[in-house]
């Protein structure tokens, strides 16, 4: 009987596995956008059959190791093939994160098997709350990695509709109630039977599937009456030669080069476009390209890392308009990539890790949109536009989103269209256009809609020339960010407790 039930737990463990690695399929390049819900209702089920709490953590833990296993596996080609990590450390670097993220759907497993009940709707509003803070703190705990949210997958769905009012949690959760749903109807498949109350939640689901196309069709925002011109320039250098000192003329003359051909108001380089320090740049190269713009009567936003008065040093972005210079400062940092956390403990381990500028100097939180003309320029750097509720700090007013970035660390990877997915998320919940400026890909113009209207083809040398209007006003996300959901998860969470509380039988005396 023990061998039998064994058995019986690894074919779940190895079910789990398949979920999670399936649920890839739903994210960028591939993108069908139904597997997640697929993929999440088998999960569901199986949490379902579960014998112990203990049990569902296991579960959702094979689940997550597959799902962030395949998902994020680039990231030891950032630290093998291009930070210089032998291989076993940067296999086991990249296995020890992974198995960090699987915490996170261990943890959910946990909790909706603990409190378990028996009611239809604790599938469809409990368990997607408690999946939904699940991911919500692995996007906050340690500086965050809220790469992979589920609701990533939905960019081109009706629940993508939701986003201007719920933020990317808010699609989360809805998907979560809908594989509740896949879930409960396998359920009453393998059962053969129904219930009225599956009957109506399915109702119900449906209309927030459709609630969300409505939604698709509402203009928050408003343009404003002038155009800009835009150039955002994909240098691509590659990532083994970017620091190279053989490799910093050919690279200086390439953007310097490719600004001259632009005859756009505004044109964005990519993250550290120019691999040495601000005060290092020949100050005749910067003011070529400040008279460049004087002569578009716009801007050029240049990637170039900034050496502080007291040494420090940031990720920066210049605005040169040919009359001033306004900065942008990245705050928040790479951990491992940018700074180190709790260095002096692992000083052996960073040291066979060859990242340049590991110690970089956080800006502040509470910058400024640069000025164009008109026109307000939010900056992110990177991996910044991964937070929504970081985004939103320089709203509503802000009119135009830039991210500049450099994903040639993942070399051939999915990461750079997974990143592309992240902003076209970004540009729904703010009802902004997002200009994106890459080294190697993805450089592409998103709409305030979320649609991709224009992008270069990956490690190619190209700029991607577009004409887009600053957007005013503000969605619904922009005023509440992240609160409203959680405290909808809160609420669902507390409204279950109480009914469990007062469903237990009351002692005889």
């Amino acid at each position: 009987m023990l061998s039998l039930l064994r058995n019986y737990q690894y074919r779940q463990w190895a079910v789990a596995a398949a979920l999670g690695a399936t649920t890839v399929l739903g994210y960028a390049p591939t993108a069908y956008t139904l597997i997640p819900i697929i993929t999440f209702g088998g999960l569901f089920a199986l949490w379902q059959h579960a014998t112990t709490a203990r049990a569902a953590a296991l579960i959702g833990g094979c689940f997550g190791l597959a799902w962030f296993g395949v998902g994020v596996s680039w990231i030891y080609i950032s630290l093998h093939d291009f930070g210089g990590t032998p291989a076993t450390g940067a296999l086991l670097l990249t296995a020890a994160f992974c198995s960090y993220l699987a915490l996170f759907p261990a943890l959910a497993g946990y909790c909706v098997k603990r409190f378990q009940q028996a009611h239809i709707s604790y599938w469809l509003l409990v368990a997607p709350a408690l999946c939904t803070i699940s991911e919500w703190l692995r996007g906050v705990l340690f500086t965050g990695f809220p790469w992979l949210h589920p609701g990533y997958s939905q960019t081109a769905s009706p629940l993508a509709g939701y986003a201007a009012v719920l933020g990317i949690h808010g699609i989360n959760f809805l998907l979560f109630t809908s594989a509740g749903l896949c879930a409960l109807l396998y359920q009453s498949l393998r059962s053969r039977t129904t219930t009225p109350k599956l009957w109506a939640s399915t109702v119900i689901v449906g209309a927030l599937w459709a609630g969300g196309y409505g939604l698709n069709q509402i203009a928050w925002t408003s343009a404003s009456p002038q155009p800009l011109t835009v150039s955002v320039l994909q240098g691509n250098v590659s990532q083994d030669q970017k620091w190279h000192p053989t490799a910093l003329r050919e690279t200086l003359l390439t953007y310097l080069d490719m600004v001259r051909q632009s005859h756009s108001q505004l044109i964005v380089l990519p993250e550290t476009a120019l691999p040495l320090f601000l005060q290092d740049v020949p100050s005749d190269y910067l003011e070529a390209m400040a008279h460049h713009a004087r002569a578009q009567g716009g801007a050029v936003l240049l990637g170039v890392p900034e050496r502080g008065r007291s040494g420090e040093y940031y990720n920066s972005v210049l605005a040169l308009d040919g009359h001033t210079s306004q900065f942008y400062r990245k705050s928040h940092l790479v951990p491992f990539g940018e700074f180190i956390p709790l260095r002096a403990l692992i000083a052996s381990l960073v040291s066979q890790i060859a990242i340049p500028l590991q110690d970089f100097s956080p800006g502040s939180i509470t910058q400024q949109p640069l000025t164009l003309g008109n026109e307000r320029i939010a900056i992110n750097i990177c991996y910044e536009d991964a937070f929504g509720d970081e985004i939103i700090r320089q709203l509503p007013l802000a009119t135009v989103l830039v991210n500049v970035s450099n994903v040639a660390w993942f070399g051939h990877s999915h990461a750079a269209q997974q990143h592309l997915q992240i902003a076209q998320m970004r540009a729904r919940e703010t009802g902004r256009f997002m200009l994106r400026a890459t080294n190697t890909g993805m450089t592409a113009i998103i709409n305030p809609y979320g649609q991709v209207l224009a992008a270069a083809p990956e490690f190619s040398r190209t700029s991607v020339d577009y004409t887009v209007t600053g957007m005013h006003g503000s969605t619904p996300y922009i005023y509440w960010g992240n609160h409203c959901i959680l405290w909808l998860c809160g609420l669902i969470l507390g409204g279950a407790t109480i009914l469990r509380y007062r469903a237990r039988p009351t002692a005889n005396h």
